[in-house]
């Protein structure tokens, strides 16, 4: 019997990223229980029969819906059905101080994903991000504003954590836990229109495809690629730039190209505290306005309840009260 095209798929994104990993490492696949997280733990376990890995399936219960704990205990039953040398349950809690849900689960599952990597020794985190949630990310980026780094979508990898499925369609993660008999979750949050991206993945994407026909998703994961090492090359002049000039003086900065300039000055608010999640690039313009439109503004409020302020030549922030 040959082998189902979407369980191929999956299981090939999976060792093309695990590729120059040795074996007897550690792989810890983070798993919500929906069908792309599943997926991507049963490719997991495959492929690590070959190289020799030792696979560790973590779901982490945020408690923002009621029956949360039962449903992560019924997860980490699904992750040693399939086969997980180990499984963990991280619970959190969300503050979403300053951010809204979204972001503030998604910061507080990542760091407990990367302490929880940390005690098992894993050299790499599998995250279940597909190519619909690339090209999501990308909608979101242009409605913001946000300029090219959000264009660029999300990394394929960072620090230790590595996202396999980002060329793969959401619906053959679907396929392919249908076809291993993997009964998988839908998550309430994913239906809810109060939800941003909700409203991109059920009425714009589809339209889109509607008024311009197939193939947008992966023409947006497409555009995300073609960007991502321009916007790599500009942090890493802007991180070397900020190095520099850690004191901000206003002739120094004005020094700088306006893309490496901004760049500094996002580097500046987010070390002083600013939220991440809503530092949008009208903050960025109004600290830039802060050099090159100077005429005695006061300070300029940023997200996080941090101001950015020029005193004496320099760009300063502090925390109102």
């Amino acid at each position: 019997m040959s082998l189902h095209p979407a369980v191929a798929t999956v299981r090939l994104a999976v060792r093309r990223s695990l590729a120059d990993l040795d074996p007897g490492r550690t792989v810890l696949v983070a798993c919500s229980g929906g069908a792309d997280s599943l997926a991507l733990l049963a490719a997991t376990v495959f492929e690590a029969r070959r190289g020799g890995w030792r696979v560790l399936g973590v779901t982490v219960d945020h408690g923002l819906q009621p029956g949360s704990a039962d449903h992560a205990a019924h997860v980490v039953e699904q992750m040693a059905a399939l086969g997980a040398d180990e499984t963990v349950t991280a619970t959190v809690r969300v503050e979403a101080a300053g951010q809204g849900p979204e972001a503030a689960a998604r910061q507080a599952r990542y760091a407990v994903l990367e302490q929880v990597a940390e005690r098992f020794e894993a050299d790499v985190v599998l995250l279940g991000h597909t190519r619909d949630d690339q090209a999501e990310t990308v909608l979101l980026g242009l409605t913001r504003g946000s300029g090219g780094r959000s264009l660029a979508g999300m990394r394929r990898s960072f620090d230790r954590f590595v996202r396999p499925l980002l060329d793969v369609a959401r619906d053959d993660t679907v396929t392919a836990c249908q076809v291993e008999g993997i009964a998988f979750w839908d998550d309430p949050h994913n239906d809810d229109p109060g939800f941003t991206r909700v409203r991109v993945r059920r009425t714009v994407l589809p339209v889109l495809e509607e008024q311009l026909g197939p193939g947008i998703a992966a023409t947006l994961a497409r555009t995300a690629d073609q960007l991502r090492d321009d916007m790599d090359l500009l942090d890493d002049v802007a991180g070397a730039a900020y190095g520099g000039l850690r004191d901000l003086p206003v002739d120094g900065l004005l020094a700088q190209p306006t893309s490496i300039r901004r760049r500094v000055l996002r580097l500046a608010a987010l070390d002083a505290g600013a939220a991440a999640a809503g530092l949008f690039h009208e903050h960025v313009l109004a600290m830039d306005a802060l050099l090159t439109d100077w005429h005695g503004q006061k300070w300029v409020d940023l997200p996080g309840h941090v101001r950015c302020r020029r005193v004496d030549g320099r760009l300063g922030f502090d925390r109102p009260g």
